[in-house]
């Protein structure tokens, strides 16, 4: 699991504060809505499902630390690819709180404030994540927009642009506008989905068109050729481990401190990148002196490797290799 940063330390106290005068049964009726809602199928963003406060505050403890945990996830590894590269500027499509601005914060942690814009339909998502991020400076001075996601989407330009668990509110053609949008707009994109074979084939439909667009792959893959996954056999996902909170815990039902977020993505960009040799695209197995490692490679295959006590210093490295990681570890 990664370890706490002060950017989701900052987001963590932040939530306990909104969320300490919220009944937990009322807030977790308002959850057992939102998730009936979200699991109705696409839905126009010119009528969100998010209404008032009460509805976002359940979202919040709901959703927004899974979400930051995952795009965090989604940008290290972007980041690694791109060692040498710090976004200026960054936009948040479909943002609504702000949880990837704050994934953003905690990936590349500057003294001062970069132009961050957030865009949403929902009003009050937008009003409740500027309360939140005003208690966290490196976003004081974000811009929270209110905007139509759709097929008249413009974004201005910028470096970086996020799309988490949208594309899954969107009709077909509202999904390939706003990738294109985005490729338009940005030298990097890093889009989020959830961790579904619905939400693996949707990421493949942004990959496809990003690389149309001119983009190299950065992130999961280790190439920029098609995925080696036969369509309907499996699909490519990871695991980001999520704190709970115990209002947290009440509000989602759970007794365990923790739970663990499945999402897919893809990170792209328009210059250079690195990408990794090969990532574990599976939880590692461990075994009696080996571990088992299924990887996708750069020849564009998918195997698994065997690393065993024979191969040293590797063979502890493997034991302490995560779903999601890199291989071999850089030096």
């Amino acid at each position: 699991m990664t370890a706490p940063t002060p950017s989701s330390e900052a987001l963590r106290s932040s939530l306990a504060t909104l969320l300490n005068g919220l009944p937990p049964k009322q807030a977790a009726q308002a959850v057992d809505r939102l998730i009936a809602s979200y699991r109705g199928g696409a839905t126009p963003t010119d009528a969100p499902i998010l209404r008032d406060r009460a509805d976002v505050a359940a979202y919040a403890a709901y959703r927004m630390p899974a979400t930051f945990e995952a795009v965090r996830s989604a940008l290290e590894a972007f980041a690694d690819a791109v060692p040498d590269w710090t976004p200026a500027g960054h936009t948040d499509v479909g943002g609504g709180t702000g949880a990837a601005t704050w994934a953003v914060t905690a990936t590349w942690p500057s003294p001062h404030p970069r132009p961050v814009t957030v865009l949403d339909w929902a009003e009050p998502a937008l009003a409740l994540g500027r309360e939140l991020a005003a208690a966290h400076p490196p976003l004081r001075e974000a811009r929270w927009q209110r905007a139509r996601i759709g097929p008249a989407l413009t974004l201005d330009p910028v470096d970086l642009v996020t799309v988490s668990y949208v594309l899954n509110e969107l009709p077909a053609p509202d999904r390939a506008a706003l990738v294109d949008a985005a490729a338009s707009a940005a030298s990097a994109v890093v889009i989020v989905e959830p961790g579904t074979p619905d939400g693996y084939a949707r990421i493949i439909e942004a990959r496809d068109r990003l690389l149309a667009a001119g983009f190299r792959i950065a992130a999961p893959c280790p190439h920029s050729a098609a995925c080696p996954i036969v369509p309907g056999t499996d699909w490519c996902h990871f695991s980001a481990r999520v704190s709970r909170s115990s209002l947290h815990r009440q509000v989602k039902g759970g007794s365990l401190p923790y739970e663990d977020e499945k999402f897919s993505y893809v990170a792209a960009a328009r210059f250079p990148v690195e990408p990794a040799p090969a990532r574990v695209v599976r939880r590692p197995q461990i075994r009696k002196g080996q571990v088992l490692l299924d990887l996708c490679e750069t020849e564009e295959r998918l195997s698994r490797t065997t690393v065993t006590k024979k191969h040293g210093d590797l063979y502890k490295t493997a034991r302490d290799a995560d779903w999601g990681d890199a291989w071999p570890p850089s030096a």
